[in-house]
């Protein structure tokens, strides 16, 4: 029987709790598979999940073979604010772990591999409205760039080894089934948590810093479609830029407050 399976690692994140649920409500739970070196919470108990390290390629080399896996989907990674307390670790993981799924499809192990970039390959250069596709990079983060060169490495791999390597640069996503991971845009999901329990939240953003975000359900769409198109249809091979809605720290303050009225909020920029 060919492989058709799809493989989800760093599932337990916040991207992958939601794609992990949304590919099993499409194509069965079975056919579903999630890796990450963290149990799963309640949400995907059920299904088929093995625990191990992206940076270990034999053990997923294993799990790719046991479950006759076609695509994965590689959301590990260490975000941009919790990178910047570990530099050298966030850039090993985040590059690592690429390479070593490019690797296996190079190998003939996986047909077709997702892989998140972000918004973080643009610095401060970068235009700030109607950002084209080809712009200055020079990130500002080790996240940043650790994403900037993932997205050469993939366009390298689909070059030199036709690798059907396919990536979105997310912005801020915001969903509610998972908590925030240590990104810059988190933000905009712990202030809900926040919110509900403390009724307080010190942001370490100015509260008129503008940021792009998106809707989980809207990013894991994304996702789905890009892989679903015919690869001839895919003519970027670093990152797609992708664009929902912007909003600043202050805007969605005063929206949670008609909700929570007693909620308040101060600002600690980092």
């Amino acid at each position: 029987m060919p492989a058709n399976k799809r493989l989800i690692i760093g599932a337990c994140g916040q991207i992958g709790t939601d794609l992990t649920i949304t590919l099993r409500e499409k194509y069965g739970i079975d056919n579903v598979v999630t890796v990450d070196l963290r149990e799963p919470d309640h949400l995907l108990k059920e299904g088929h999940h093995e625990k191990l390290d992206a940076l270990n390629p034999e053990d997923i080399k294993v799990v790719l073979k046991k479950h006759e896996i076609a695509e994965v989907y590689l959301l590990a990674a260490m975000l941009s604010a919790t990178g910047e307390k570990n530099p050298a670790m966030a850039w090993h993981i985040n590059t690592q772990s690429l390479v070593n799924l490019l690797e296996l499809a190079h190998e003939g192990y996986i047909q077709k591999l997702f892989w998140p970039s972000s918004i973080a390959v643009f610095g401060p250069g970068a235009r700030k409205y109607d950002c084209p596709q080809e712009s200055t990079g020079e990130p500002s983060t080790i996240y940043g760039m650790s994403k900037h060169a993932g997205e050469s490495l993939c366009n390298y791999y689909h070059k030199k080894f036709v690798v059907d390597v396919r990536s979105l640069r997310y912005p801020g996503l915001i969903g509610h089934r998972s908590l925030p991971g240590g990104g810059t845009t988190d933000y905009a999901v712990d202030i809900f948590h926040a919110a509900l329990k403390d009724h307080y939240y010190t942001c370490f953003l100015e509260q008129a810093t503008t940021l792009p975000m998106m809707y989980m359900p809207d990013a894991v769409r994304a996702a789905m479609e890009l892989m679903e198109a015919p690869a001839a249809k895919i003519e970027v091979r670093k990152s797609y830029n992708l664009s929902a809605m912007s909003f600043a720290p202050q805007e969605i303050a005063a929206s949670i407050k008609q909700f929570v009225p007693g909620f308040t909020i101060d600002y600690a920029p980092d």
